[in-house]
């Protein structure tokens, strides 16, 4: 399908170390070391998404490993690097806006604006099918962020709304047919792999729900 690719969209420019800040946008964490590094790290569900994201940080030059979490799970994780530091600068609490009463350290800074390429390492972390639209987790640690991701969105065309407290996972949920070309536009097509958690794939049942009640 031809599809008119939008300035904000992930393809329309090259993959550039901004881009990761779409991890910190779902679960995704930056720890500073002083003020001379800083370490990008984000634990996923799944281990397809570990190895696809490792080749996404490795795009931008950024070496990533794959490894295990405490909890058990997928993890991807930078070393220590000078020039992940500014993006430590922007996210973590000083120099932030909105309300930072969280456990993550983390608030969506100051005139924050979310591009294409963004919101593709955001799918790739965190997003997937719902039942009735498209959900892209956010982070339970950080709620103060939630509403300004959703904010975020609207100027790309992407309105979208928040799940509420009976969902199995915090998400932001975009609806709508012409909202989901919209998005689907923006992040691009998936990498091999990454099919069934793209936009306008069958909905599965999320693993953490599925570890539940199994």
């Amino acid at each position: 399908m031809d599809r008119t690719i939008s300035l904000f969209s992930a393809e329309a420019s090259g993959p550039g170390l901004g881009d990761l800040a779409g991890l910190l946008c779902c679960h995704g964490q930056i720890t500073g070391f002083g003020r001379t590094a800083a370490r990008l790290s984000v634990v996923v569900e799944e281990p397809w998404r570990a190895h696809i994201l490792a080749r996404e940080f490795r795009c931008r030059g950024a070496d990533a490993q794959v490894s295990k979490a405490d909890c058990g799970r997928p993890q991807v994780r930078t070393s220590f690097r000078v020039d992940l530091l500014p993006l430590a600068v922007r996210w973590l609490r000083a120099g932030c806006a909105g309300p930072v009463e969280d456990d993550s350290g983390k608030a969506v800074p100051e005139g924050f604006r979310l591009s294409g390429a963004m919101l593709r390492m955001w799918a790739l972390a965190g997003g997937r099918p719902g039942t009735q639209g498209y959900l892209l987790g956010v982070d339970p640690l950080a709620p103060g962020m939630h509403e300004r991701l959703v904010e975020a969105l609207t100027p790309l065309g992407v309105a979208a709304k928040l799940t509420g407290p009976k969902a199995e996972v915090p998400a932001v949920k975009v609806t709508g047919k012409r909202r989901l070309e919209a998005l689907l536009e923006l992040i691009g097509e998936p990498p091999p792999g990454a099919e069934a958690a793209w936009p306008g794939a069958e909905p599965q049942p999320h693993p953490e729900a599925a570890t539940s009640t199994a």
